[in-house]
């Protein structure tokens, strides 16, 4: 099995300070990679820049000469919790050419799966405004060039950051050819994502998403995978499958309130590996979205890897939530998902 990895020094010099989302994050995941002897196992894929007319094919030119004047000016705030510096425009240009890279050699076969690590992440921003620490959507940006590039009719997004993707629902709510599937704790930032937010026009039911109450975990997180995201999936037979992968939906990460082990984690990658192998010839590309407690990051990525390769061993280094009353209602929660979008029996 050849897994490919994306990653570049630019990353780097998106410079938030002290930020939650800071460099750190993949300075960690690159060393523990390393010592753990994960990345002389995986193909190095260089990134590069997105170019203009691919961000145009998500944001407006506006909003883009704004972030790069931005830069230019040497940083600053472009929402409440999205900061730049002089870097930053680059480093974004560089995440959403990053994932593309990974995309395209997936669909070439160069490798069989890829896992871009890039920063600043994107699933929260619009085609006109960063959000959330986010500045370009890459994930609706790489799915909008696979589209383009290699002719396909059907992908597939699956999003497990705690937080629900608003940008790269937006981006395709109206679009029949991209099946978005976000699980995500709810009611919480940005205050999207409930049940019956399903798609509209020909994009109708191609929206699916999963709010999930503070407090479920991996036996949650694992039932709506298999029951909800499995048989949609497999309705809707994608020809990729993109995965927003986000760790902050463990039990250590101080920004939420699940209960997700790393082995959660990978479960869950074990689920869209054979769900990549079953419908659409392995196709399978993650990105790096959320995730803050820099142990948990690196371990839940080095799980992903370890999924990606065929290694059937997980680290787990943290182990599972300590016990605790969890919410009730999770088995009414679910059968109201279904009977949404049509999964009953």
């Amino acid at each position: 099995m050849k897994a490919g990895l994306v990653y570049d020094p630019i990353y780097l010099e998106h410079d938030t300070g002290d930020h939650v989302e800071n460099s750190q994050r993949l300075v960690a995941a690159m060393s523990y990679l390393k010592e753990t002897g994960i990345e002389e196992k995986l193909t190095c894929l260089p990134s590069r820049p997105a170019l203009l007319e691919e961000l145009e094919m998500i944001h407006t030119t506006e909003y883009i000469s704004y972030v790069k004047s931005k830069a230019e000016k040497g940083g600053g705030w472009l929402d409440p919790d999205t900061v730049m510096s002089p870097k930053s425009y680059e480093a974004a240009l560089y995440a959403a050419g990053g994932l593309m890279v990974a995309v395209e050699a997936v669909m070439k076969g160069e490798v069989d799966n890829a896992f871009a690590l890039v920063r600043p992440p994107g699933h929260h921003a619009i085609h006109d405004r960063a959000m959330g620490f986010c500045i370009f959507n890459n994930m609706a940006i790489a799915a909008k060039f696979a589209l383009s590039k290699f002719n396909l009719n059907r992908i597939l997004i699956a999003d497990f950051d705690v937080h629900h993707g608003n940008g790269t629902q937006d981006a395709f709510y109206a679009d029949p050819k991209v099946l978005y599937f976000s699980t995500h704790q709810y009611p919480f930032y940005p205050g999207t994502g409930w049940m019956d937010e399903t798609g509209t026009g020909e994009g109708e039911g191609t929206t699916v998403n999963f709010p999930m109450a503070a407090g479920w975990g991996d036996e949650e997180y694992l039932r709506a995978f298999n029951e909800v995201l499995v048989p949609v999936a497999r309705r809707f037979q994608p020809e990729l499958i993109l995965v927003s992968a986000g760790s902050d939906a463990h039990w250590a990460d101080h920004l939420a309130m699940m209960r997700v082990s790393v082995t959660g984690f990978a479960q869950m990658a074990v689920v869209l590996k054979q769900l990549a192998a079953e419908l659409c010839q392995g196709r399978l590309v993650f990105t790096l979205e959320g995730g803050y407690n820099l142990q948990v990051v690196t371990s839940s990525i080095k799980a992903v890897f370890d999924v990606l390769l065929g290694n059937s061993e997980i680290d787990d280094p943290l182990g599972k939530a300590s016990l605790a009353r969890k919410p009730e209602g999770f088995d009414e929660h679910i059968e109201a998902i279904k009977r949404i979008h049509y999964l009953e029996g």
